[in-house]
């Protein structure tokens, strides 16, 4: 997987992790199963976001922050996810941009697999 950020052992954890790419519906799926998506709470008028709900494999969800904190910090090459994660790092901070890169990353990682495609920073989709 070609993804920025992304070596050879996240890539094969992410694939001993889900098994078989067709488990999910839709590649947004994997975020919320690996943990990486706001809990929810909802009672009447009341609707909040809390922080990541921290279900699924913690050390899978370790690396995918590990690369993405990589993607953030170290890669230089300009691509549409490092440009999109240095704009959120400036508006909510950089723990919050590190998760949601690397639920984006888990995204684009399920498409590739999904399509067996190679990672191409100029046609990535809005995920």
């Amino acid at each position: 997987m070609t993804v920025p950020g992304v070596g050879p052992v996240v890539a094969l954890s992410f694939a001993a992790t889900l098994d078989d790419p067709g488990r999910f519906r839709r590649a947004k799926d994997v975020g919320a199963f690996l943990g990486l998506t706001p809990r929810r709470h909802q009672s009447g008028d009341m609707d909040w976001s809390g922080r990541i709900s921290k279900c699924g494999d913690r050390d899978l969800r370790r690396l995918l922050y590990a690369a993405a904190t990589t993607l953030i910090t170290q890669v230089r090459k300009p691509s549409p996810l490092r440009t999109w994660a240095l704009r959120l790092q400036e508006r909510k901070g950089f723990k919050k941009a590190a998760v949601a890169a690397a639920r984006k990353i888990a995204i684009v990682l399920m498409c590739i697999w999904r399509d067996g495609t190679v990672f191409n920073p100029t046609q990535e989709a809005n995920a």
